[in-house]
Formats: structure tokens, C-alpha cells, sequence
């Protein structure tokens, strides 16, 4: 959530910023009048507070004077009455204002493109050596059904579409996968939990997901409250430290979790309907870091590296690139996508998202550390797929891919897989 000092300490500002995130002028202009609305409300309610306990103050020293008070008493019912007034008008509009905050988005970053289209995300750099194949190389799924280690067939019959049995060595893949992704996390100093998959609203609220992105996750009734199937690790991490402050010394701290997602992918119809790609339930290998604001710029920059260094370590070609502020996500200041190659589609597709959300999340979520001065401060938050393991699968298929149909197993991985060097029909 934004802080609506700094919004008001320069609204020009402000407002170029969130233009660049399609937020209106006008938006901004009612915010400030209802903030003005409600520090005028604040101010009358603390003079008639202050008179109310002045004539008190007066009306206790005629009791013991033996004086009359009727008068007062009469006074300091209407200032009661006043008050009361006063004190449901600034509910109101101080209701209107944080509705309006909580759906702003976070300001981008100074060397963000400033753009409303994703056509001006800005490609950083490229890794690897894109594949050349001496046959038409086949898309991961039409791989992984015929090897038999995918089945979409059965799994749309059992759940619907866009779910998937992974099926023996497709299952061993899958597994090797997200066991390697952790294993090089651990190395890298990650603290590794395994978090709830089931969220409060609370918490979907404090990571940004609620209330604009309620149509989006798959939510359960129970007698006590509802709770939200993750949509990614993130939100159980970062709650973690709901309402708490943090030890200055132990900070920063990074933390991984393998769960899988869950995501409606409402508005998404007619996209990635086939394949790995685009699913309702998948594995993600999550990155969070909690640091201090003036380490937040090179801890994203640590994050990068973290999930560049797998698909390195894999041997799968990919760009890295910052999206345009309209592009990132509703929480992120910042976000450096990495994009892996796939050769059936002869273009890079998304395998993880790295962004700093600066104190936007921990505003909403209440996480703070002492500064040397002993005053709470904001931490600032970061996350990042590290990696998505379906796509990452998927880019496995398609970039190992053999004329024959089998598939290659990268030399990290073959560990992991008890040996196995080549995945063959089964």
C-alpha cells in the first residue's frame, strides 16, 4: 500500500508516476480532497475533544464549589453530540480513502520504461546459445504424450482443463526438478519451509493479492472464515512476519518453499490452452528476501542471479529483461523477468519473475525492523520464481529434445533421476 504522505508531499509526482500504471490524474485528485476531508474532520474532532475536557475540568471544580453545572452539562452533551457526528463522517470518509489506497499500485522504479504497453519491456541481456535442430523440433506436450509421461487427456476427464498427471519418468522429472532448485537454494543461504497452502484473508490482503485480484484464486468456505488455495508461496512467506518486528541484525533474510499454485486464470481464455504452460494447479519454487530499504535494489539483484544460476546450471538458453511499469505486478516497484527459449514456439517464454516490492507489502502487512535510532521502520520485501518447475519441465522437453522423440536428461538433473540419462517411450 502507498503511503499517502508521499503522495501528498508532491501529487505531481505521484501522479506521473501512476500514469504509468494507468492510474488517472483524477484518481489522485479525489484521494488528496478526501484526505483534506478527513484531516479537517480530525482537526474540529481534537478542538471540541480538548474544549470537552477543558469544560469538564470546570464543571468537576463547581461540584466542589457547590456551584450550578446545568448549564455546562447541557453544553457538553451537544459537544458530546458534535463529536459523535464528527466521529461517524470521518469513519466514512476515512473508509473512502483506504478503499481507494489499497487498489492503488506501487509507483515503478526510476529505470523502469515508463509505458503502458508490455511491447516496451527493455531486454537486459541474453544467456546460452539457442538450439538447432535438424528436424522440426515437437512442442513439450506433444513430447510428453508421446513418451507417456504427460497425460492432459485424463486429467481434463478427472478436473477439467488445464491439469495434468505427470506419469513415471515425467513425475521423476518433475521431482528432480524442484529437489535441484532447493538443493541450489540451500547453497545459497535460503532458509527452506514448507508453508500452508491454505491463506486467510489477512494475509491474501497483506501480500496484494486481495482485494483486487479476488476472481483470480480459488477460495474455501468454512464455518469460520474462508481461506484461499496460494497462488504462490509468496503469500504464506511474506505473511510469516505479519504484525512483527524483525531483529535488525538478522535481516536480510532469504527464504525458499516448493508448493504448488493455484490460479484461475480468469481473463486468460484462449491463452497457452494447451500445455504446461499456462495451468490451474502447478509447482513454483519460491524466493523471498526481508531487508533493509538501502539493500533492496542489489538484494533483487542477488535474486536474479539466484534464478539465473539454475537455468545456467541447466544449460537452457534464456534473456532477462525489466518490464514496463504497466507490465509488473500490482505489488512491484521493479521486476526483472527471466524468459526461457522454446524452440516449438521459436520464442522465450516467462520462467520467473524476480521484483522488489519495496515497503509496499510490508505497509500493508505491518513488517517492520528498528532502525539505529530504535524507530520501527518499513522492511522492504522481494520475491521471485526460482523456478517455475512445470515450464521449467517443459523447457527441458523441448530444448533436449532428440530426432527420435526421446529426451536428454541435463547432467545436474541425472543424479536426481537414480541414473537416468535418457527419457524413452514407456
Amino acid at each position: 500500500m502507498l503511503d499517502i504522505k508521499v503522495i501528498r508531499k508532491d501529487p505531481d509526482w505521484a501522479k506521473t508516476k501512476l500514469a504509468a500504471r494507468a492510474v488517472k490524474p483524477e484518481q489522485i485528485d479525489d484521494l488528496l480532497s478526501d484526505d483534506d476531508k478527513r484531516r479537517a474532520l480530525i482537526a474540529q474532532t481534537e478542538q471540541l475533544k480538548a474544549k470537552r475536557n477543558e469544560v469538564s475540568g470546570q464543571i468537576a471544580q463547581k461540584k466542589r464549589n457547590k456551584e450550578d453545572t446545568a448549564d455546562d452539562i447541557k453544553e457538553m452533551r451537544e459537544v458530546g453530540q458534535q463529536i459523535s457526528k464528527l466521529d461517524k463522517a470521518l469513519a466514512e470518509v476515512e473508509q473512502k480513502l483506504n478503499d481507494v489506497l489499497v487498489r492503488l499500485p506501487n509507483f515503478p522504479a526510476d529505470d523502469v520504461p515508463m509505458s503502458l504497453n508490455e511491447e516496451d519491456s527493455r531486454e537486459e541481456y541474453k544467456w546460452g546459445n539457442i538450439p538447432h535442430f535438424d528436424f522440426t523440433p515437437k512442442a513439450h506436450y506433444e513430447l510428453g504424450e508421446a513418451l507417456g509421461i504427460l497425460d492432459f487427456e485424463r486429467a481434463a476427464k478427472v478436473s477439467g482443463a488445464r491439469f495434468v498427471y505427470y506419469k513415471g519418468a515425467g513425475a521423476r522429472l518433475e521431482r528432480a526438478v524442484y529437489n535441484f532448485f532447493l538443493d541450489e537454494h540451500y547453497k545459497e543461504g535460503y532458509e527452506e519451509i514448507i508453508p500452508p497452502y491454505l491463506v486467510n484473508n489477512d494475509s491474501m490482503f497483506g501480500t496484494g493479492q486481495f482485494p483486487k485480484f479476488t476472481k483470480d484464486v480459488y477460495t474455501i468456505m468454512n464455518e469460520d472464515e474462508p481461506l484461499t488455495l496460494i497462488p504462490t508461496a509468496e503469500v504464506p512467506l511474506v505473511n510469516y512476519y505479519r504484525g512483527d518486528i524483525i531483529d535488525a541484525d538478522k535481516l536480510p533474510i532469504s527464504v525458499t518453499a516448493l508448493t504448488p499454485a493455484f490460479r484461475s486464470e480468469a481473463g486468460s481464455a484462449g491463452r497457452d490452452t494447451r500445455g504446461l504452460i499456462r495451468m490451474h494447479q502447478f509447482n513454483k519454487v519460491e524466493m523471498v528476501k526481508f531487508c533493509k530499504p538501502e539493500d533492496s535494489w542489489n538484494e533483487l539483484k542477488n535474486l536474479v542471479h539466484d534464478a539465473e544460476d539454475l537455468l545456467q546450471k541447466l544449460g537452457l538458453p534464456y534473456h532477462v529483461i525489466t518490464l514496463a511499469s504497466n507490465d509488473a505486478s500490482f505489488t512491484s516497484a521493479k521486476t526483472n523477468d527471466l524468459e526461457v527459449w522454446l524452440p516449438a514456439q521459436d520464442t522465450y517464454r516467462e520462467i520467473s519473475s524476480c521484483s522488489n516490492c519495496t515497503d509496499f507489502q510490508a505497509r500493508r502487512a505491518q513488517i517492520r525492523y528498528r532502525d539505529e535510532n530504535g524507530k520501527p521502520q518499513f522492511v522492504h520485501t522481494l520475491n521471485g520464481s526460482g523456478l517455475a518447475v512445470g515450464r521449467t519441465v517443459a523447457a527441458i522437453l523441448e530444448n533436449y529434445q532428440n530426432a527420435d522423440g526421446s529426451v536428454t536428461i541435463p547432467d545436474v538433473l541425472v543424479p536426481y533421476m537414480a541414473g537416468q540419462t535418457v527419457i524413452k517411450g514407456e
